[in-house]
């Protein structure tokens, strides 16, 4: 079969690339000679383009598509291994195929001028049951950076962003399988000086945008980086570079960082109270404890990790971890809060007080393991389904695929729930007081406790409801800052300083501390 192809136009390029898909194999001088022409075109059209991101986002996929499929004709059966090479003016490409008897188990090493790549091929061919081969093109491209431009990475932001390395692909070749059994390590080489202080980013080309799902910054320095991806695709580096907040920013942040700081210390205040103040709680104690030590923990995490966001950044994976621990820990607040409602609900119903030794069932130990337990569980679920779900921009969840509902939707769930016991309790109450005259003071006390819980179930829900507004609204932020921020510091003031007995207790510390106090 002839092909006809002409040197100029992407419906050229498209004719093309309709034609040689029923093709089954090519002489390797047919297939260099057309990737020539291929390249020809592509810097002409990208040179045509330039004022138009969506012709250079179907220019870039088509090119991406004309050689992925004229390099898989290359492809030749093989008993153990075999390799083709060549080098054009706009590109350098590697097939590597390995077939059935290859017997060595090491991860192979693709080298091209400006990258190399570890991949387990041996790996890949042995889960291909059928054929027991796999084959893989390493590609770097001279000039596809002008079609596959830097600013198409993160879009919606708008601090400047530049290619730091050739665009370079890495396909599996007329595979059925091609899960890979090892994440794929890549050495890329820098283009141009690493700025120090910028956010270097590993990211592959999705349809019409860079994005970093899968991928992650390993190591790097002042001439390499080294990604690590669990999927092949066409690959960069971008550097993001850091431009001074606007003045309001920095007034939100510092805002940010005074009230995280005072919400810490009356957490702190607070914790301490729960543990060594001698007091009659109502319902068991540890949920209260552990609410405030998940609260703590969070915010001290979230603190931290903002203020060296910068550095964090340019290392995927431990924004990643992060993310995932803020995940656990704020997801922990919110379960520990459901616990303490579900023992108050119990007390309601009982008219008792639920202590650690009248129900072992309701002993520390068991508590613990279902407060910390049932959030594991949903953040292994979340890993699970979407492994690259954790270390956005803020190195909180992504938005992506909705992962950002791993988290809402739990909490929404759990404040459903919350609410519907505190109307059985206050239900139950009223109907209890107008019953009954005895242990009337008894009863009041417990509706006391209701109310105080529902306080604080208002405090620690009303500010992630808030957060669905943030993005519209500039007050609403303030007030979300605000109010998440003060959690622990309205837990201080409802459980401790409006208790009478916690009131007397500080009062009989502050007496015993003047009193020791030297003159």
């Amino acid at each position: 079969m002839q092909l006809c192809f002409c040197s100029h136009g992407i419906s050229c390029m498209q004719n093309l690339l309709n034609q040689i898909k029923n093709i089954p194999a090519l002489p390797s001088e047919d297939v260099v000679n057309l990737l020539e022409l291929v390249l020809n075109t592509l810097k002409k059209i990208s040179s045509s383009s330039l004022g138009d991101p969506k012709k250079l986002v179907s220019q870039g996929n088509l090119v991406l598509k004309v050689i992925e499929k004229l390099v898989s004709v290359l492809v030749k059966p093989t008993n153990t291994s075999n390799c083709v090479y060549f080098t054009l003016d706009f590109v350098e490409a590697l097939i590597y195929m390995v077939g059935p008897q290859m017997t060595s188990n090491k991860i192979l090493q693709l080298n091209r001028t400006n990258a190399f790549m570890d991949i387990d091929l041996i790996g890949i061919a042995k889960n291909n049951l059928d054929t027991k081969s796999a084959a893989v093109a390493f590609m770097s491209y001279i000039t596809m950076e002008n079609l596959l431009k830097a600013e198409f990475f993160n879009p919606s932001t708008a601090v400047k962003k530049t290619m730091m390395s050739t665009v370079i692909s890495a396909i599996l070749l007329n595979a059925t399988n091609t899960q890979l059994t090892k994440p794929v390590n890549f050495t890329i080489k820098h283009i141009r000086e690493f700025v120090s202080g910028n956010s270097l980013f590993c990211v592959y080309w999705k349809n019409t945008e860079w994005i970093v799902d899968g991928c992650s910054v390993l190591e790097t320095n002042s001439n390499y980086t080294v990604c690590s991806c669990v999927h092949l695709s066409t690959f960069a580096l971008i550097m993001q570079t850091s431009s001074s907040p606007p003045e309001d920013d920095q007034r939100m942040n510092l805002l940010n960082v005074v009230a995280v700081i005072v919400g810490l210390v009356f957490t702190s205040l607070a914790l301490l109270t729960f543990a060594f103040c001698r007091w009659k709680p109502g319902v068991n104690n540890v949920p209260r404890i552990n609410l405030c030590i998940s609260l703590l923990s969070a915010h001290l995490l979230f603190l931290l990790t903002q203020q060296f966001l910068k550095h964090i950044k340019t290392h995927q994976v431990l924004c990643g971890v992060l993310s995932g621990f803020l995940h656990f820990l704020f997801l922990s607040c919110f379960v520990w809060m459901f616990i303490e409602a579900v023992l108050l609900y119990i007390c309601v119903k009982n008219l008792l007080q639920i202590s650690f030794g009248q129900r072992a069932v309701l002993s520390s130990r068991f508590l613990i393991v279902i407060g910390y337990g049932i959030v594991l569980v949903i953040v292994c679920i979340s890993v699970g389904l979407v492994p690259g779900g954790y270390g956005s921009d803020k190195c909180w969840l992504k938005e992506e695929k909705g992962f950002i509902w791993s988290f809402l939707g739990p909490v929404c769930f759990i404040l459903a729930l919350n609410t519907i016991l505190f109307i059985s309790m206050i239900i139950t109450l009223n109907s209890t007081l107008t019953k009954l005259n005895a242990e009337v003071s008894r009863i009041k006390q417990t509706r006391i406790l209701v109310f105080k819980t529902l306080a604080q179930f208002v405090v620690l829900g009303c500010p992630w409801i808030l957060s669905f507004f943030t993005k519209h609204s500039k007050m609403m932020e303030i007030l979300f800052v605000i109010l998440n921020s003060q959690q622990g510091t309205f837990i201080f003031l409802i459980h401790c300083v409006l208790n009478n007995e916690i009131r007397r207790q500080y009062v009989k510390w502050m007496r015993a501390l003047f009193q020791n106090h030297p003159k």
